[in-house]
């Protein structure tokens, strides 16, 4: 967990009276019949919020949209997944997630998942890029049954690279939880609050980390795959990217930091993609 600053300013009452986007989906997904198919159950949108799903075969593809092209201060955006048992979803989505600079309101995105026996999730959206002076809270919260699955993946720039932004000012704040059968089994918290790009640049913080990295896998032969997981990474590895894999209480994470998100994207698609033994989705290979 780490720490910089206490400050979450609400900003001027002006900035307050503003119209704010309020983006929620809510999708429930099962098995078809006796296909072997998942296919939607419920589903709910509103907002910017939208959720598409490519045709495919077996399991369901779902591809979230943000018509607002982008979150701003002050915004809310909230993904609800209910999986029934057996179902198989991947979520991704069409772009890298842009969160816009704040003259004070901090945004949130909550999603929360709930998988069902023998019910798999692949989370596996496009990076999210953060401007100077954003300020965000994000939480992450899954609740998975005995035998369900869950690998769950994370990519943040902090500032556009093209720009040669430094944050030198702003808010991330993040947050997992993961409880399996209702026990907590893994929690992780980051916070980053003030000149960010100067946190970074600590070599205790992210040694002049420009983007970091997650692969979260909560599954009943994760800590098993360790060596395959090292093994991945050290026939992807590039020199620029520092990245190492643990595993430990049913689950294995993976961490990166590097100086650029463009090659750090392309190790982790590259690693998550014979992890799995599956293709991307197609939206991250244009």
């Amino acid at each position: 967990m780490i720490l910089a600053g206490s400050r979450d300013a609400s900003g001027p009452s002006e900035a307050s009276l503003r119209q704010r986007s309020e983006g929620r989906v809510h999708l429930r997904a099962g098995l078809f019949g006796g296909t072997g198919c998942t296919r939607i159950l419920d589903l709910a949108e509103s907002g910017p919020s939208r959720l598409r799903f490519p045709r495919g075969e077996g399991g369901l593809e779902a591809v979230l949209v943000n018509t607002a092209g982008g979150v701003a201060c002050g915004d809310t955006f909230t993904i609800a997944m209910d999986l029934e048992p057996g179902a198989d979803v991947v979520l991704t989505t069409t772009a890298a997630e842009k969160i816009y600079r704040s003259d004070g309101p901090v945004s949130r995105i909550e999603n929360r998942v709930v998988l069902a026996k023998g019910a798999r999730l692949a989370w596996l959206p496009q990076e999210t890029i953060l401007f100077d002076r954003a300020r965000v809270r994000r939480r992450f919260e899954a609740d998975l049954a005995d035998g369900a699955a869950l690998l769950a993946v994370e990519i943040v720039a902090f500032g556009r690279a093209a720009r040669g932004e430094r944050i030198t000012a702003g808010l991330f704040a993040d947050a997992w939880r993961v409880r399996r059968a209702g026990r907590l089994v893994y929690a992780d918290s980051l916070c980053l609050d003030g000149s960010i790009s100067d946190l970074l640049a600590r070599s205790a913080v992210g040694g002049g980390a420009r983007a970091c990295a997650i692969l979260l896998d909560v599954s009943e032969g994760a800590e098993a795959r360790l060596e395959e997981a090292r093994a991945l990474l050290k026939e992807a590895a590039v020199p620029a990217i520092e990245v190492a894999v643990s595993a430990w209480n049913g689950h294995l994470v993976i961490r990166a930091l590097s100086d650029a998100v463009g090659p750090l994207r392309s190790l982790i698609a590259r690693v998550l993609a014979s992890y799995r033994d599956r293709p991307m989705p197609r939206v991250w290979q244009s």
